[in-house]
């Protein structure tokens, strides 16, 4: 299997769809003979050509709504987002339009369209650069939201989110784009959409997380094994739905849930994760359930690095657990 980096996976799942299956299309600024900002799409214009690989005009809603349509009539189109922050500009056809289509037409019409977008910070990017808009539209029914922490994962989730037969929002963290290689399966290899995965196995205290947080928490894990405290690492992968018997398996295990994600706290998912583990789970804490997030302000330029969660807060959290 060759050693990839997640722009490479998701690269590689991309060529492989579009050799696959002739209806996958992409379409989004400058994916064309440029490849896109952070090249995930390199190559597919010169393979496949311009009527599969088309370069759009500057309008989010735009390309929102083409794909839309061309999703109504047969095609599974996959759209990119240049950057998440300007997804807004087509937030009033994914949450009005594309989220309701299935249900409105009575399953008449299925809207098999995936639209990537990179999120997060760590880039130096400011505050148009580094959002992590997931809770809107984990609050719109009729959605997908997924968001992967590896290049093996990058790959399988793309290509599930692809078949899939309704609209799914694909966040790349794009801090990670380019740190790491593992080996990642060629072929029809897939990863099932909603459910989670275990980065790390620990006895007693839980770090939930997704995107690039799952490595922050992998690292700090590593240096609260050093003071004694074991955590266990689960990767959501899948945001909506989200893996329930994944977090319920991981509380009763542990008792200490520590939420972690790079989004701001008020109403982030972590809010309805902690919203799940008191409904559900409220007699096996044998700790509050805390959150590690992004602040509550605009994201910082310079201060970015503060700001998103990082292994001295994750590991402050984890002591928190452990003592209550």
């Amino acid at each position: 299997m060759p050693q990839l980096n997640m722009a490479q996976a998701l690269n590689l799942a991309l060529r492989e769809e579009m050799s696959r299956d002739e209806r996958v299309v992409v379409l989004g600024e400058d994916v064309g003979r440029r490849g896109g900002v952070f090249l995930i799409t390199e190559g597919l214009y010169e393979l496949f050509g311009p009527e599969r690989v088309i370069d759009t005009p500057l309008s989010e809603a735009g390309i929102i709504g083409v794909a839309a349509g061309m999703a109504m009539n047969g095609l599974r189109p996959v759209a990119e987002i240049q950057f998440a922050d300007f997804i807004f500009g087509g937030f009033d056809q994914i949450v009005s339009n594309v989220a309701k289509i299935r249900y409105r037409t009575g399953g008449q019409f299925s809207v098999p369209l995936t639209i990537r977008a990179p999120v997060g910070g760590g880039v130096k990017g400011g505050m148009f650069h580094s959002q992590s808009p997931e809770a809107y539209f984990i609050h719109t029914p009729g959605l997908k939201v997924v968001t992967p922490s590896t290049p093996s994962d990058a790959k399988g989730l793309l290509i599930s989110s692809i078949r899939d037969d309704d609209p799914v929002l694909f966040f790349e963290p794009k801090r990670i784009y380019r740190t790491f290689r593992e080996e990642v399966p060629e072929g029809d290899y897939t990863v099932p959409l909603g459910v989670a995965r275990v980065a790390r196995e620990g006895s007693d205290v839980s770090l939930i997380t997704y995107a690039a947080t799952v490595h922050d928490c992998l690292r700090a894990a590593e240096k609260a094994e050093v003071e004694g405290i074991s955590c266990e690492v689960v990767d959501l992968r899948t945001l909506l739905p989200f893996d329930k018997d994944a977090v319920e398996r991981t509380v009763k295990k542990t008792g200490r849930p520590v939420i972690v994600h790079e989004a701001p706290k008020m109403c982030g998912f972590g809010a309805e994760l902690a919203a799940f583990i008191a409904e559900r789970l409220l007699f096996d804490l044998e700790a509050p359930v805390l959150r590690v997030t992004g602040y509550d302000t605009p994201f910082p330029f310079v201060h970015e690095h503060h700001y998103m969660p990082n292994e001295s807060r994750i590991l402050n959290a984890i002591r928190k657990a452990a003592s209550f």
